[in-house]
């Protein structure tokens, strides 16, 4: 006997009762081998109601639970835009802990563990078909990093190919036209080529002021990177609207912070992050994007020949301007301060402010170079201050330059041990002096033989600055000192010895 499908077994229920309505529930579910309650539920309803499905249990995945909670537990104070998705929770668990667990199965826990919370709707998407090398999207995103043990947010300037999906990434402390435009010259040389239009949504760096639809007044700055560069731009619409008119980059910022930020990094300065940016950047190439069959490097490799070619020389991005040392000796460049040398306190000096890179200069001369700053830090270097310092040594102790300074590993343990030993035996002002003595050596010896001499003479018990120096300078002499043999061959340098002769004749002639 075929066995009937549910629906067609509460029609012929349902049937039956509408021959004969007097014809009670106990006698059709005898009649149709079913119990009293799929008679009742047949007749509320034709059609069946949903199977309920069992929980099943997951052995495989119960060992992991607890790891997964964790992860989950800390996403809740982590930065909304640096959480763990499912398939980054089951891609850390396969690669940190060899977890032999199928991805959906991960995924089904960890929506159990999220099914309190609402989920946006995604959007209807329009498939687009991209020309290689015809466009580029450009956007910033933000990004947190534990920066020399501080969680700090930064700017992440991302340039994307629309055709092969290929990325540029980089760090940046804030989003300064100056940043806008370096990330544009390191985006183009990093893939070679220069596409022939890139989207924007309505930037300050590039736009100055948004007029009626797409039209906009544009920065000259930016105006002169695009005519050096030979591109056109698209402006997307104000708003949320125009968020979607570049989706791949919207999109490239998230992929980015999930893949490569999740957990929170953990570096030394922004040329660390960015060194492990460029590392990423390079797995990245290896993925294949939805169901293309070429992956990322590849389908790029058939759209570089289509990107214009990079000109001559890149676009000069400094900016040169006029600023004065106040009696700190220090500059205001952009509300950040930087030390200069004591010199030139209450004079003007020219500033050329980069992207990431702060350089002063007297005339043509640069006299002071620094990293670029946060809004309101200050950058001081030690070394600008010696001078003053070897009139006022008082000053050295609670010195900000000097907490730069140990801060930064320019100030180590073999200078801090000298100066304790010459201050407990020379006293506080000539041991601070003779400490100043050996920094000002550093100039023209660097810091690494000083640092080595003076753990050799404290080992001798020797505090005399200028002996310190001495051995710091036969250690830094000695490699480029080249012996000559003595051969024959010298013998064509060799003269006379001297005679008074001459004199004695003269004291003759008196």
């Amino acid at each position: 006997m075929a066995k009937r499908s549910k629906v067609r077994l509460y029609e012929q229920i349902r049937r039956a009762r509408a021959q004969d309505e007097t014809v009670a529930i106990r006698e059709l579910a005898r009649r149709f081998e079913v119990h009293r309650r799929d008679v009742r539920a047949a007749l509320a309803s034709a059609v069946p109601p949903a199977r309920k499905v069992a929980v099943r249990a997951s052995p495989k995945m119960d060992a992991w639970k607890p790891i997964v909670d964790g992860w989950l537990a800390v996403d809740r104070v982590a930065p909304r835009k640096q959480r763990h998705t499912a398939r980054r929770v089951w891609q850390r668990l396969v690669a940190e802990h060899g977890a032999q667990i199928g991805e959906s199965t991960v995924r089904r826990y960890v929506a159990r563990v999220r099914a309190d919370s609402a989920l946006p709707l995604a959007q209807v998407i329009v498939p687009q078909t991209h020309l290689l090398g015809a466009e580029a999207e450009v956007d910033f995103g933000t990004i947190s990093v534990y920066l020399a043990g501080v969680l700090l947010e930064v700017s992440l300037f991302v340039m994307r190919l629309s055709a092969s999906g290929r990325g540029f990434c980089r760090a940046y402390l804030n989003e300064a036209q100056d940043v806008f435009l370096d990330g544009h010259v390191r985006g183009f040389e990093h893939f070679g080529g220069v596409p022939g239009r890139v989207r924007y949504d309505n930037l300050k760096a590039a736009v100055t002021r948004v007029l009626k639809g797409r039209d906009r007044l544009e920065s000259d700055r930016f105006i002169a990177l695009r005519s050096h560069y030979g591109f056109d731009s698209f402006f997307c619409l104000p708003g949320i609207g125009g968020a979607h008119e570049k989706g791949g980059v919207e999109g490239e910022v998230g992929r980015f912070r999930r893949r490569h930020l999740v957990p929170i990094p953990n570096v030394g300065s922004m040329v660390e992050l960015n060194e492990l940016f460029a590392v990423s950047m390079a797995l990245d190439d290896e993925r294949f994007i939805a169901h293309r069959p070429l992956s990322v490097a590849d389908h790029f490799a058939v759209e570089a020949p289509a990107l214009g070619a990079l000109p001559g020389e890149p676009f000069d991005l400094t900016v040169v301007g006029s600023h004065r040392v106040d009696t700190k000796s220090r500059v205001c460049v952009r509300q950040c301060h930087y030390s200069v040398p004591a010199r030139y306190v209450r004079r003007r000096l020219d500033v050329r402010v980069g992207a990431e890179s702060i350089e002063i200069l007297d005339g043509a001369v640069v006299v002071a170079a620094h990293r670029r700053a946060r809004k309101g830090d200050e950058i001081l270097d030690l070394d600008h201050y010696l001078e003053v310092l070897a009139y006022k040594p008082g000053a050295l102790v609670t010195s900000t330059p000097l907490v730069a300074a140990r801060r930064a590993g320019v100030f180590g343990s073999a200078h801090q041990q000298f100066w304790d030993t010459a201050r407990r035996q020379l006293g506080d002002r000539d041991g601070t002096k003779a400490l100043i003595e050996l920094l000002l050596a550093q100039r023209s010896l660097g810091a690494e033989p000083i640092s080595d001499a003076i753990v050799r003479m404290l080992a001798l018990g020797v505090i005399d600055p200028a002996v310190v120096i001495v051995e710091a300078r036969r250690e830094h002499d000695l490699p480029n000192v080249v012996p000559l043999a003595i051969t024959s061959t010298l013998a064509m340098f060799d003269r006379p010895a001297p005679t008074l002769a001459h004199y004695d004749k003269l004291l003759e002639a008196r």
